[in-house]
């Protein structure tokens, strides 16, 4: 089994933080104290090959990735669980539901997050990623990962051609970036790029919230969060005005507001 970091904060009805690519469980800083000390047990974790986890040399695929989460879950005992999947995380979130079924579950979040399906085909007509689009991101995490990182955060956090966050905060995201294992960063890329996530949404049954920011240009509302709420009966969905990708950082009051009023149902 792969050794995973892990944190838990509060306690009370477990709410686990699933965080996104290629950062750590440290990405849910300005959220871990708000959802504890509103009486909940949050737990972060950091995915295998990122942040200060064990970093094998396979494992990257998404039924891999949720089995993972399966053994967390397991390991600490939680039951009545919250996740909550920002960005790649919302697969894990997907496939977890499709493979370890709801048992174990209260609800569920998805927050600027990549299902229903990013790639952009004939049969996926609306993925908002086009191959060449994906070819890109990976030559340019070959080529050069300082120069890549510097430039991806910017985007992250950036919305309408505007940095949205402090470069303080962007510097940290870059510093958990350079945490994760190459061969980790580029299989996770093509993971959270060509997974199909549609079947796995169809057999979500729990409360279930999407989170988006409106002006989100890495996972474009459109075309995965607005999706998503569609192929989810009875999902709620919040959107966030002029919230880029990283909604959580850029707007922690409207992300965590929306979030706590969400756990309480």
């Amino acid at each position: 089994m792969t050794s995973l970091y892990k944190e838990s904060t509060g306690s009370g009805r477990p709410v686990v933080l699933i965080h996104g690519w290629p950062l750590s469980g440290e990405a849910w800083e300005k959220q871990v104290g708000v959802i504890a000390d509103a009486g909940y047990r949050v737990v972060t974790y950091d995915r295998r090959g990122f942040g200060r986890s064990e970093k094998p040399s396979s494992g990257y695929d998404y039924d891999t990735l949720a089995a993972d989460l399966a053994d967390l879950l397991e390991a600490e005992d939680l039951r009545d669980v919250t996740l909550v999947g920002f960005s790649m995380g919302g697969g894990e979130v997907a496939r977890y539901v499709a493979n370890h079924g709801e048992d174990r579950l209260h609800s569920v979040v998805f927050a600027s997050a990549v299902p229903p399906f990013m790639m952009k085909s004939d049969d996926n007509p609306d993925g908002p990623l086009t191959p060449e689009a994906a070819k890109e991101m990976e030559d340019g995490l070959k080529a050069d990962r300082a120069s890549f990182f510097d430039e991806f955060t910017t985007n992250f956090f950036s919305a309408d051609g505007e940095l949205r966050v402090t470069e303080a905060d962007r510097q940290k995201a870059i510093a958990l970036c350079e945490q994760s294992d190459q061969t980790a960063a580029l299989a996770c890329m093509e993971s959270f790029g060509t997974t199909d996530f549609r079947e796995d949404l169809k057999k979500i049954t729990v409360p279930t919230l999407v989170l988006h920011g409106d002006a989100d240009g890495i996972v474009p509302l459109e075309g995965s969060g607005a999706r998503t709420h569609a192929a989810v009966a009875g999902s709620t969905v919040v959107t966030i005005e002029g919230g880029p990708h990283g909604v959580n950082v850029s707007h922690p009051d409207e992300f965590n507001a929306a979030l706590l009023d969400f756990l309480k149902r």
